[in-house]
């Protein structure tokens, strides 16, 4: 049998609407009832009902998190963010993966919708009309964490991803390369893609370097993708000196590749990224690259959705967050 509000007020001997205000944190209770009230609740094993609260109060305190790629440490990072400030202002969170595939994405974001969640972050790649249509047929808040949408016309945390890609290579110029390849990710996606090929081409435009079609190749931000990348560039001639990966990850299997083929990191090729993931400080030699603050993006875009939740002001709708280059073994110092 199901424990009921009336069978916790009937074992405390208060009423109904009292055990709700111990449940709902009303600061109107005595001690000693709250007290009464949650022995009770613990002796019947009562678990309040999320779905009627909801109903009566038309806030079910759950927010929905759509996530690209559940098995990528950097989106873990984020979502980390995310959980803490969620907790510290009483929020549920129901985390979606969506495998970086636009119908999918759509698919979840419409299913959270369903379960009236009060506000949403959409973490992902693209964020295409279709994903805006989605997003104004909603009721709730909806918060883009870690990209923005082409006209920025939506709240959004991030970094300026074309900046932190001309740093990238801009460190590789003052170490004296000229003969700088990259590994992109597809230029469909505006952050890790076109905005960090962007920030690649004006570097070397600032620098006076010509842009070479060939010391491009479009990656999938996975580690294998790196591999194909870089066993082409091996070939040409002349093969370039430094390569600036959009990933981390794919920096790593770049340079697992230039060592697979007999030479050295930074001696022959010198590799540099950006995101700072775990494992770019455990690769040997450690790997240079530019820092998003992945931890701090979820919780500035979480606690930007609980404003807007709220109906709290909020001076700026568009935040953009400083990353920071960290000097590690795979860049030599100049």
């Amino acid at each position: 049998m199901t424990v009921t509000i009336y069978d916790v007020a009937r074992e405390a001997g208060v009423s109904m609407a009292t055990v709700s205000r111990v449940v709902n944190n009303n600061p109107n209770v005595k001690p000693q009832t709250r007290k009464k009230v949650f022995e009770a609740i613990e002796r019947l094993g009562y678990r309040p009902n999320a779905v009627a609260r909801g109903l009566a109060s038309k806030k079910t305190t759950t927010v929905g998190v759509v996530i690209p790629d559940i098995s990528n440490s950097i989106f873990a990072e984020v979502a980390r963010g995310i959980e803490d400030i969620a907790n510290m202002y009483h929020y549920n969170i129901i985390l979606c993966n969506a495998d970086k595939k636009k119908e999918k994405e759509i698919r979840v974001i419409n299913t959270l919708l369903e379960k009236q969640v009060d506000g949403l972050l959409f973490m992902g790649g693209v964020v295409t009309e279709d994903h805006i249509q989605a997003f104004r047929t909603s009721s709730v808040p909806v918060v883009l964490c870690g990209t923005k949408d082409e006209n920025q016309t939506m709240a959004s945390v991030d970094i300026d991803h074309e900046k932190a890609a001309f740093d990238a290579v801009h460190v590789l110029i003052a170490s004296g390369h000229r003969d700088i390849a990259m590994i992109s990710g597809t230029l469909h996606d505006p952050a890790n893609g076109f905005a960090r090929y962007q920030g690649y081409k004006k570097a070397l435009e600032a620098a006076g370097i010509p842009l070479r079609d060939e010391y491009v190749r479009i990656g999938n931000y996975r580690y294998e993708s790196s591999v194909d990348a870089v066993n082409f560039f091996l070939e040409l001639s002349p093969r370039p000196t430094a390569i600036f990966s959009a990933t981390d990850e794919m920096a790593i299997g770049a340079i697992h590749t230039i060592q697979d083929n007999g030479l050295r990191v930074p001696e022959d090729i010198a590799v540099i990224s950006v995101d700072n993931i775990r494992m770019a400080s455990m690769v040997r030699p450690t790997l240079t690259t530019v820092a998003q603050p992945m931890y701090d993006i979820g919780a500035v875009s979480m606690r930007l959705l609980t404003k807007l939740m709220n109906k709290e002001s909020t001076d700026n709708m568009q935040v953009i967050l400083p990353h920071e280059v960290i000097h590690r073994h795979s860049v030599a110092h100049s």
